[in-house]
């Protein structure tokens, strides 16, 4: 058994609150959850309004496939307009 992990820390320019921030965070957790069947946690700076901290988990039977459902899940958040990715990081356990 592989578990893949998978931290992204993101900026979100439009969110002026929390509220802001939760919208396009629920949106996105849902996309992920939906297509690529991952567990999603909004994980660090809960109470910054324009950034935040996700971590994406992935269990399978091979580790290359874990990697390409993260760097696939990686790219579908780069592709989010209203969301810049600063920085993303996978482990493979």
């Amino acid at each position: 058994m592989i578990v893949g992990l998978c931290t992204v820390e993101l900026f979100i320019p439009d969110g002026h609150s929390l509220k802001d921030k939760r919208r396009v965070l629920q949106s996105l957790k849902v996309r992920l959850r939906d297509k690529f069947n991952l567990s999603v946690a909004e994980v660090g700076d809960q109470e910054l309004w324009q950034k935040a901290i996700l971590g994406l988990a992935c269990v399978a039977n091979e580790s290359a496939h874990v990697n390409q459902v993260l760097d696939q899940a990686v790219n579908l958040i780069q592709a989010v307009p209203a969301i810049q990715l600063l920085r993303s990081r996978i482990e493979l356990l």
